[in-house]
């Protein structure tokens, strides 16, 4: 199918910081910036579908990763545009003919814990144990690599913290990096993303999946669905992240700082290299 299928984006831009007046500990007043927060209300075919709050540095392809990712819509081509409105809080989805089955597809409502509030429609590990992971493999200098690339790499949350970042990578190459202030927004952007690079044909096959947030069983269950066989986290894992993880065996990467980290799931994907970690200290009694 060619390009002029995928859906048209409007591109609404948002200041994603403002800047406030605090006091230190010193009792003076001074000012700092912090992330923007907002609320965007997302409309399909007219009917209101969820209220996500978001940071705004991608809200079309935050809505468009939303819908895939809660299984609403199979294809990118299944929609024809996504427009947002900052100055009314909307996403107007328009699809092509319409979400089948829309009332029963959320009808049950799942709100996740945690930052962002994340929204499953469904049954969570529905279709879970249909999902088939490629046979990829990263190497301990790769994993290196991107989490030195992370460090480099500017962020909203170097200026004003209080957001999650997450990003793509293929091999050591950062392809895409997003923040917001919730991970599964930022989790779904990556995907809206992956769905619209339609003309390289992107699949999750030979890439890397990165998040400062916590792995939890959302988490684990979109990066597989994406296809992508690595996710690595700088936090850690949740019990049902693992068993999900082990379930559709992904690899599952935390703790992920200069050269420490530990692997929780699939530890076959992971080529050690152990001698690039240095020598381990031993405390002597």
């Amino acid at each position: 199918m060619s390009d002029f299928s995928l859906p048209r984006l409007s591109q609404a831009h948002a200041p994603l910081t403002q800047v406030v007046q605090a006091v230190n500990e010193f009792g003076e007043i001074q000012p700092l910036s912090i992330p923007s927060e907002r609320a965007l209300t997302v409309y399909v075919d007219k009917q209101e579908l969820v209220t996500l709050m978001t940071l705004g540095s991608a809200p079309e392809l935050l809505v468009l990763g939303f819908l895939r990712n809660q299984r609403l819509i199979t294809s990118v081509h299944d929609i024809e545009s996504i427009t947002v409105d900052w100055e009314v809080g909307s996403a107007a989805v328009k699809t092509r003919a319409g979400i089948a089955d829309m009332a029963e597809k959320t009808a049950k409502r799942v709100v996740t814990t945690g930052c962002g509030q994340g929204s499953v429609f469904g049954d969570l590990m529905q279709d879970v144990d249909n999902i088939q992971l490629p046979d990829a493999r990263i190497s301990q200098s790769q994993l290196y690599g991107i989490v030195n690339a992370i460090r480099l790499q500017e962020s909203t949350y170097k200026s004003a913290g209080s957001v999650h970042g997450c990003a793509l990578f293929q091999g050591e190459t950062l392809l895409h990096f997003v923040e917001d202030v919730g991970r599964h927004n930022a989790v779904d952007t990556i995907a809206g993303w992956m769905w619209m690079q339609e003309a390289s044909r992107m699949q999750g096959a030979d890439k890397v999946f990165y998040t400062t947030g916590r792995l939890t069983s959302e988490m684990v269950i979109k990066s597989a669905q994406m296809g992508v066989p690595v996710v690595v986290s700088r936090s850690g894992i949740t019990q049902m992240g693992f068993d999900v993880a082990q379930r559709v065996g992904l690899c599952t990467i935390g703790r992920a700082t200069n050269k420490h980290f530990l692997c929780y799931t699939a530890a076959h994907r992971l080529v050690l290299q152990p001698e690039l970690a240095g020598s381990k200290l031993r405390v002597v009694a």
